[in-house]
C-alpha cells in the first residue's frame, strides 16, 4: 500500500479497490467485458470526521461497499475511490 498525498476532509474515505476476479470457483476464466466492479478495497487515507459523525475505519481496514459508492479518481497512475464512511457497508 503506497502513501498516499490527499487529505480526505470529514467523514470521507480514500479506498483503493481490489483486483476483480478474473476466475470463477469452477476455475473458468471471466473476460475483461464481464468483470463485476470490485466492491471490496483496502482503507488508504480517512478523514478526521464531524462533530456528529466520527471515523470507525482506519487505514489498512479492508472493506466492503455498494456497487456505485463513491467517487472514481486517479493519483500517481493508481485508481481510487472516495465516498463518505457512510457508504461503506462492513470491515472484513
Amino acid at each position: 500500500m503506497a502513501k498516499v498525498s490527499i487529505k480526505p476532509l470529514a467523514d470521507r474515505v480514500l479506498i483503493e479497490p481490489m483486483a476483480a476476479e478474473t476466475k470463477t470457483a469452477s476455475g473458468l476464466y471471466i473476460p475483461d467485458t464481464a468483470k463485476e466492479k470490485p466492491q471490496k478495497g483496502k482503507v488508504v487515507a480517512v478523514g478526521p470526521g464531524t462533530k456528529d459523525e466520527k471515523i470507525t475505519v482506519k487505514v489498512g481496514d479492508t472493506v466492503l461497499y455498494g456497487k456505485y459508492a463513491g467517487t472514481e479518481l486517479k493519483l500517481e497512475g493508481t485508481e481510487y475511490l472516495m465516498m463518505r464512511e457512510s457508504d461503506i457497508l462492513a470491515i472484513i
